[in-house]
């Protein structure tokens, strides 16, 4: 999830174990530490394109972090803060680190909580920014801030922001659910065979969503609204995988496969060859459109392969936004 969620969630979850004995503190380190695990995108300072995804939601994002940092911060603030014990310390941190990739774990890209083994959990119910989610638990924890250390109120508006949020977070799988349903039957009515389905949400919402259906030789993306009145159209997307031809047989390009989960289309352009990662959605809300979240040049130089992510162009943004809210309201 985005920074400020996970600010919101680390805060929350830092009143719920300590507020009681620290007061303010506790949110203000349980905001810090719901940031924490994030900063292995400062990788991508360090590595090449390839290795910073790998990176990205890995350790830091998993229970031996949560452990083992749980228990350092722990004995470092029981030096600093005498009123919680070392146990009650370790449990702070440990709570504040290990519910931020929780919660993660909800998104598309998912998280290596199980770290080292190589298993990524991804339910795709949510999109990393969701004001709905958000936005109440931010009102919730406000109001919180404003109570007395210790008081009834201060406890009561906090436990309301986890368990709204929480309660949210369900709904969204639930959600999930039925559209995954209905993109089934739609492509049941169609006659359509296919060999993988999965479904996320579109940005900034649970109303619109998206489906990506593995066929043979292409991809098919379609897309439903609670509020659509027409049936579900799917339309094609080939995954020209021979394009690659030799590149494929270079380790980074092998690695970017293996990040795609096999969801991924080859695009021929002039500046080069294009690996596109489906799961992402594009930067559109036309299911036609050619435009993807993620894009990754591919170039060969000498015997060295080098990825670049293709830069993400503002205007697109801005236009998915006011198509996005268009589409939401039904076909």
């Amino acid at each position: 999830m985005d920074s400020v969620t996970q600010i919101v969630l680390g805060a929350a979850v830092g009143e719920a174990v300590l507020g009681k004995k620290i007061g303010n503190k506790a949110m203000a380190l349980g905001a810090i530490a719901g940031t924490i695990p994030d900063l292995d995108v400062l990788s991508s300072h360090f590595t090449d394109t390839v290795t910073a995804l790998e990176i990205h939601r890995g350790f830091t994002h998993s229970i031996v972090f949560a452990v083992v940092f749980g228990l350092l911060f722990g004995w470092l603030l029981s030096l600093w803060d005498k009123r919680a014990s070392l146990k009650e310390w370790s449990w702070f941190w440990f709570l504040c680190f290990v519910t931020h990739p929780l919660l993660d774990a909800h998104t598309t890209w998912g998280t290596q909580l199980f770290w080292p083994l190589d298993i990524r959990l991804a339910y795709k119910n949510i999109f990393v920014i969701d004001p709905l989610y958000t936005l109440p638990f931010l009102v919730f924890l406000i109001l919180a801030m404003l109570q007395k250390r210790g008081s009834i109120k201060r406890r009561k508006f906090n436990n309301l922001g986890l368990i709204v949020s929480s309660a949210y977070m369900l709904l969204t799988i639930v959600l999930k659910g039925i559209t995954y349903s209905k993109f089934e039957s739609a492509l049941k009515k169609q006659k359509i065979a296919y060999s993988a389905l999965e479904t996320k949400p579109s940005p900034l919402n649970t109303i619109l969503w998206t489906a990506n259906v593995e066929t043979d030789d292409a991809f098919l993306i379609g897309d439903y609204s609670f509020f659509d009145t027409k049936p579900i159209r799917f339309y094609p997307h080939p995954k020209n995988h021979e394009a690659l031809g030799d590149l494929a047989e270079y380790d980074k390009v092998q690695r970017l496969i293996k990040i795609t989960q096999g969801w991924y289309t080859v695009s021929e352009k002039e500046e080069g060859i294009y690996l596109n990662d489906l799961r992402f959605g594009m930067m559109s809300v036309d299911p036609q459109a050619e435009k993807y979240a993620f894009s990754f040049l591919i170039e060969k130089t000498g015997n060295e392969v080098t990825v670049t992510e293709e830069e993400k162009d503002t205007r697109d943004a801005k236009k998915l936004l006011g198509d996005l809210w268009t589409r939401i309201k039904g076909n």
